[in-house]
């Protein structure tokens, strides 16, 4: 499951770590382990101490090359992708687009799962404001 949050390259590793837990370890957990790529703000001191409390291994993607973080990559083309169509022109409200991207992306099915995440950590799909619109009655159903 994605979460995506908007950050600045100026927030510091413990702005970073706050936006983790706010929005990763509340719905899920500490996790066992942590895939990121070697920005300097997940080889710090800090970033490093913490997760060893904590218990989580720490993996980092081989340097000057982002493809060895590969579902990462997926990820980020994706949510590209989702907001180029979400924010038509107007390129500074991109931000205010990542709910629904998130939303949008958590429900699309996944090719190595057959699933979407949502059914994979929830075991459904949650409903979506088209669900609840009646179809009308002289609709056809194809099976």
């Amino acid at each position: 499951m994605a979460h995506f949050v908007p950050c600045h390259k100026s927030d510091d590793t413990s702005h970073v770590a706050d936006f983790f837990f706010k929005e990763v370890v509340r719905m899920h957990g500490i996790p066992m382990s942590l895939l990121s790529d070697r920005d300097p703000k997940f080889l710090s001191y800090f970033w490093k101490t913490l997760w060893a409390k904590l218990g989580t291994k720490l993996l980092f993607s081989t340097a000057c090359h982002p493809q060895t973080d590969g579902q990462t990559e997926m990820v980020n083309c994706t949510l590209s992708a989702l907001l180029r169509a979400a924010v038509n022109k107007n390129f500074k409200s991109w931000d205010t687009c990542l709910a629904l991207a998130e939303f949008s992306y958590n429900r699309s099915i996944h090719s190595s799962t057959r699933e979407t995440p949502f059914e994979v950590v929830y075991g459904f799909d949650p409903i979506t404001p088209l669900d609840l619109a009646p179809l009308p009655a002289n609709s056809r159903v194809f099976r």
